[in-house]
């Protein structure tokens, strides 16, 4: 909060208090027709009837809600709709993707046995879909229950004969398969795995998480998933030596089929531009009810395609010089099959909005963030994002605090609260990381909630969300997705002076970095930081010409802000003796090589008998093994060393050992992802 109000402060300073509240980048006149036409209770009604669907991937429940979109689309008169199909049989790769076979059912119980009879039912797929773990498969047991604890070591089978029986695990269906199923023939799994344990994930002991089978594992099974409450229950009963016979049914299975993707787009007016392409993406897969995820991102960027094609339409927009396309497909499996089949795609893409979880309400508890990219791709588009982001959350405080606000973007059936949005530094998980990946480099905006007490459970119901929040957070995409897609010249100065408010920014967030580094090398990293000054101004000119001289002026004016600041962030030293080599990235293999379903790096250092690597488990100050990795290789250029490549990723996530970058580096090389530049 701290950070938001002290650039709405520096903002007032610089501009004027009575300019503050003045929109940014666009024509007040935009803003207006953006802020009335706007609906949140026409998102939400689009999205109470896609949380009717089971959205599994290549499923009948997808394609059913990737119908309602290419429906809705063609009735608010955007062009090109349609519904892209792509084989997906888990042998075709696209990419670092395995194609992963679609998966249906229909149906599944779970029944607790008395007497001979069933007696009391568990869990209906009719009922709540997400009680079946993804990927099971059919079948008709009736047998008894057994209690594994977690479920994932041969410790916790010592003692226990579960050959044809049904176990009862704490940790999720695909972490236990191999084990239970493979190792000691279990029959099946019953789940109480919990939901991601960040924030308010405890609150509630009734919720039902959505689960997982490994989609590639040889030893296929049906898993169900149950409460907390719920499997507590079963293990106290268990523990005391009572017997609990189950009788499970399940008709299910992968099948061949597709990776289908919706797509539509508004025409660019520039017969020179009119290829380019700014992109509004979400994933539209999920488990039923899935309202917040993703739900809310589908039907808000589908508000935002209705919005500007009316308004357009209307003649309150002009029509925008570069194409804006619209892209719904499962999320990452389905981004990296539509940009590595149809590469047309990815050439005309100049930058991204994505949206993945943007209609929490106060029940939810959420936290909306704008979120920025990677420091392996440094990119002005995050800085218009967040100057929109800015001017909804003063706009909005106003409103709730009894002050005068224009443009207060509440719906009438939504909150009236402050939007709050957080300016954030590059998180994981969603699509954005397919686009950022260094075999795309394409910018991404990233608009979400995080967290969301009732993120893949049961609990993630229309209800919950907020038309207020669904308003805001179109408004912030439409207008930055609008702003892009008309980029000029004329534009690039006002950019450049958001570039360098940014700057104060990632100085000062430098500065609390280095507060907590016990240890400093002399500066290698913070030249790093410093340095990147200069590839985020030469940024714009992949959508405007900057003139070399006032280039030249702001580059050096925003490199001195963090640098008089005191910014930048010096990292533990580590020897470079034999660790000179420099590493490219081959480019007949796009795409992160973490993906779902399928690891590309542990599947062949599997296949090839190489240990994993172990930068994978590395914990650092701020971020984890996956996004050490995903930076590591992003940052393999050929031109930055082992040395340089660790410092970078310092910066970034916290000192890590330059022997387990090297150790990474040396795998890809092995498994043809990247190789030596000599």
């Amino acid at each position: 909060m701290g950070r938001i109000f002290s650039l709405a402060v520096l903002v007032s300073l610089v501009c004027g208090a009575a300019s503050a509240q003045k929109p940014p980048l666009l024509p007040e006149k935009d803003v207006a027709a953006l802020a009335q036409e706007l609906s949140g209770e026409t998102a939400k009604r689009n999205l109470e009837g896609i949380t009717r669907f089971h959205r599994q991937r290549g499923s009948q429940g997808f394609h059913s809600a990737a119908e309602l979109i290419a429906e809705r689309a063609r009735a608010y008169g955007l062009s090109d709709v349609a519904i892209l199909q792509f084989p997906a049989d888990g042998k075709i790769y696209y990419g670092t993707q395995r194609s992963r076979p679609p998966w249906d059912a229909e149906f599944a119980e779970l029944w607790e046995v008395k007497g001979g009879a069933a007696a009391i039912k568990m869990a209906s797929y009719d009922a709540e879909p997400i009680v079946l773990a993804e990927d099971s498969e059919t079948a008709d047991v009736t047998t008894e229950l057994i209690d594994v604890g977690e479920g994932t070591k041969e410790s916790d089978y010592a003692g226990k004969d579960v050959k044809g029986k049904i176990v009862l695990a704490v940790a999720q269906p695909g972490a236990v398969q191999d084990m239970a199923v493979g190792k000691f023939g279990a029959a099946g799994i019953v789940s109480y795995a919990q939901n991601q344990k960040t924030a308010w994930w405890g609150e509630d002991e009734n919720l039902i998480r959505w689960g997982h089978l490994e989609t590639f594992s040889p030893n296929k099974t049906f898993g169900f998933m149950v409460s907390l409450k719920t499997g507590r229950a079963l293990r106290e009963r268990l523990a005391k030596g009572e017997h609990i016979q189950l009788h499970a049914t399940v008709k299910a299975g992968q099948h061949p089929g597709f990776t289908e993707v919706v797509t539509a787009t508004i025409p660019g007016a520039d017969p020179k531009l009119e290829d380019e392409e700014i992109a509004f993406s979400c994933h539209l897969d999920h488990q039923r009810p899935g309202a917040n995820d993703n739900a809310s991102g589908c039907v808000t960027i589908l508000e935002v395609a209705r919005t500007l094609q009316k308004l357009i339409n209307d003649g309150k927009l002009a029509r925008p010089a570069r194409t804006i396309r619209f892209i719904w497909p499962p999320e990452i499996e389905g981004t990296l099959t539509l940009l590595n089949a149809k590469p047309e795609f990815a050439q005309r893409i100049k930058a991204v909005v994505h949206m993945d979880m943007v209609g929490g309400g106060p029940v939810t508890k959420a936290v909306f963030h704008v979120t920025r990219g990677p420091m392996s791709l440094p990119s002005f588009v995050h800085d218009v994002a967040w100057a929109f982001g800015e001017f909804v959350n003063e706009q909005s405080y106003n409103f709730a605090a009894g002050l005068p606000a224009a443009y207060s973007l509440v719906a009438p059936e939504g909150g009236k609260e402050a939007l709050l949005a957080q300016d954030t530094a590059y998180t994981m998980g969603s699509d954005h990381d397919v686009y950022q990946d260094s075999s795309f480099k394409i910018p991404a905006i990233y608009l979400n909630d995080w967290p969301d007490r009732y993120i893949h459970t049961n609990f993630d119901t229309a209800a919950n969300i907020d038309p207020t929040k669904l308003k805001r957070a179109a408004f912030i995409g439409a207008a930055s997705g609008y702003f892009l897609a008309q980029m000029s010249d004329r534009d690039a100065e006002s950019v450049l002076i958001l570039l360098k408010m940014g700057a104060l920014r990632d100085a000062q967030e430098m500065r609390l970095k280095r507060m907590q580094l016990d240890q400093c090398d002399g500066g290698i990293v913070a030249g790093f930081a410093i340095d990147q000054r200069w590839p985020l101004v030469n940024s714009i000119e992949a959508f405007a010409t900057v003139k070399e001289e006032i280039r030249k002026m702001y580059a050096t004016e925003i490199r001195e802000v963090v640098v008089k600041s005191g910014g930048g962030i010096c990292a533990q030293a580590s020897a470079t003796g034999g660790f000179a080599a420099a590493y490219r990235r081959k480019e007949n293999l796009k795409g992160p090589v973490a993906v779902f379903g399928s690891d590309y790096v542990n599947d062949r250092t599997a296949n090839a008998g190489v240990t994993p690597p172990k930068i994978l488990n590395y914990e650092g100050l701020w971020g984890g093994g996956e996004e050490y990795a995903y930076e590591v290789l992003n940052f393999a250029d050929g031109k930055r060393n082992t040395q340089q490549i660790r410092d970078a990723v310092s910066a970034e996530y916290g000192p890590v050992p330059l022997e387990l970058v090297v150790e990474y580096l040396r795998t890809l090389e092995r498994i043809g992802v990247v190789e030596q530049v000599k």
